[in-house]
């Protein structure tokens, strides 16, 4: 995609409500009530089924 292509060999923070749009990222931040609750790769955070990221993938994906 365009932001992808912007993205390659920057450092760039993208807040996003479509987790499609972070999936590639390098690491990815989980907040919550202000707090970063989990942070990894999609695979990493995936890897931990009842984690607040996954559970989010989940609910977007219509599987909650």
């Amino acid at each position: 995609s365009a932001l992808e292509r912007l993205m390659v060999g920057r450092t760039t923070l993208v807040i996003a409500h479509r987790l499609s749009t972070i999936r590639n990222a390098s690491c990815i931040a989980v907040v919550q009530d202000g707090q970063i609750v989990e942070r990894g790769s999609h695979n990493t955070l995936m890897s931990n089924p009842r984690g607040a990221y996954a559970g989010l993938v989940k609910h977007q994906h219509g599987r909650s």
